[in-house]
């Protein structure tokens, strides 16, 4: 009986959950932007490409 009463009081879980939780919001934040992400890397690679071209 004091097995599962420790069980039940053990904390160990927490960090799972909390990493669980962390990862489902930022998902969501890339969900909800991912236009914006994808115009500002696109722009990126566009000026490395623009930059490197000038070197040739």
């Amino acid at each position: 009986m004091n097995k599962i009463k420790e069980f039940i009081k053990a904390e160990d879980g927490i960090g799972v959950v909390e990493i669980i939780l962390i990862l489902v919001i930022l998902i969501g934040l890339v969900i909800l932007f991912r236009t914006t992400i994808v115009k500002i890397v696109t722009d990126i690679l566009n000026a490395i490409t623009t930059d490197t071209n000038t070197f040739k």
